[in-house]
């Protein structure tokens, strides 16, 4: 029986089901018409309500209201006065969709937006610190920490350097190079080292907290493997195997990773895990030296993932223990990194196919765009532009172009 609750589900027709270049140009249409703006999970603390009650200085509170807006089936945020905006992440994603939609259909239209959409990523860095950084568009209360608006943080940072590194690649544009360079002082002069010991360290998510978050240091360590592969920066290459070494010696015996060190950490989940593994197998493959010294660790996280966390007709879970919620996220992130696995594991572009399939079926809507979750009970429908449609349109691109070569 398929993944559909307590129902069979319909026999996939490709007939009648809507293709994956009809879903990806679709979407594309969607985005564009909104200039690639929109709300975001995370956004509620925006509401102008919100920000004149004496709630928006209490944590439990913005924690509270952040999750309610979150997990709501229906979009409060007009209500609530909560702007649709644009976010640096996501127009990091948006140009990693653009760049792999022009490496595919190679037109002048497809290479202007990609441009487009990287000088727009370009100008929306944080100013101030000692390199390039990117941070969120709204104030940000985690289970973790607080971080005001536009505070740099290393996850938006990362992806606009692995969206500048791809251009230079695509292109052959060392500007850009130049660009994600620069990203490099602000994860060596501004984020912590929270873990630091000759041989391994832990980076910290942002400038202002402690935290030891794997996906989050790992990000920071890729950025600088990639970046100093190709600079022939060699203190870079050795800053980022130390954050690796940490993060597989906190490796689980399963081949797990929960999300970060402290108790309240503890969970393990689709995305996080696929972040890990991505950011891991690319500083292995960077050429930064100690090339197969993660090849065991990669090797258990990835079979953990593989077979924990989706179902044989493409349902992407959520917790590796939970068939609910289904994200469109951790669908997306799935598709780009059994993308990345493809070499390796002959299964990876045919699961990849199988998730896209299974998520343009059951969480696409009518008009082109991705709801955001499915639950036991009701979806969410709330078009997150960020969360979920950049992704998808950056994992369908990718898709698209894998298949196409």
């Amino acid at each position: 029986m398929r993944g559909c609750g307590d129902r069979v589900c319909p026999p996939y027709d490709p007939m009648t089901d809507v293709t994956t270049e009809q879903a990806f140009n679709d979407l594309l249409a969607w985005c564009r018409e909104r200039d690639f703006a929109g709300y975001d999970p995370f956004d509620a603390l925006n509401s102008r309500l919100f920000q004149l009650t004496p709630l928006n200085h209490s944590r439990t509170a913005r924690l509270i209201w952040t999750q309610a807006f979150k997990r709501f089936p229906l979009n409060l945020r007009p209500l609530a006065n909560v702007p649709a905006q644009k976010n640096s992440k996501g127009l990091a994603l948006f140009a990693l969709a653009g760049l792999a939609n022009y490496r595919r259909v190679k037109t002048a239209e497809a290479e202007t937006e990609a441009r487009a959409l990287l000088d727009e990523l370009w100008q929306a860095r944080v100013p101030g610190y000692s390199g390039a950084a990117w941070g969120y568009n709204f104030p940000w209360q985690s289970r973790n920490f607080f971080s005001p608006q536009g505070s740099p943080m290393i996850v938006p940072t990362a992806f606009a350097a692995r969206a500048l590194l791809e251009a230079h690649q695509t292109f052959g544009d060392d500007s850009f190079l130049k660009m994600a360079r620069s990203s490099c002082d602000f994860i060596l002069k501004d984020l912590k080292r929270t873990v630091e010991s000759e041989d391994e360290l832990c980076f910290s998510y942002s400038p202002a907290d402690n935290t030891q978050i794997f996906n989050a240091s790992l990000l920071a360590a890729e950025t600088l493997a990639r970046v100093g592969a190709l600079t022939a920066e060699v203190t870079f290459c050795a800053f980022a195997i130390r954050a690796a070494r940490y993060a597989v010696r906190s490796q689980r015996e399963d081949g797990s990773w929960v999300y970060g060190a402290k108790p309240e950490q503890q969970w393990t989940d689709n995305f996080h895990t696929a972040y890990v593994l991505l950011s891991l197998a690319r500083i292995a493959g960077s050429g930064v030296g100690a090339s197969t010294e993660f090849d065991e660790a990669l090797q258990r996280g990835y079979s953990f993932w593989r077979e924990r966390f989706f179902l044989a007709d493409g349902w992407p879970k959520y917790y590796h223990d939970s068939l609910y919620p289904a994200d469109a996220h951790a669908a997306a992130t799935a598709i780009i990194t059994l993308l990345e696995f493809r070499e390796s594991d002959k299964g990876a572009l045919p699961l990849a196919e199988t998730i896209a399939a299974w998520t343009i079926r059951n969480l696409r809507d009518a008009g082109g765009f991705f709801y955001y979750q499915r639950r036991r009970l009701y979806k969410v429908r709330t078009p997150y532009m960020r969360w979920t449609q950049a992704w998808l349109l950056y994992a369908l691109a990718r898709l698209l172009e894998v298949k196409s070569s």
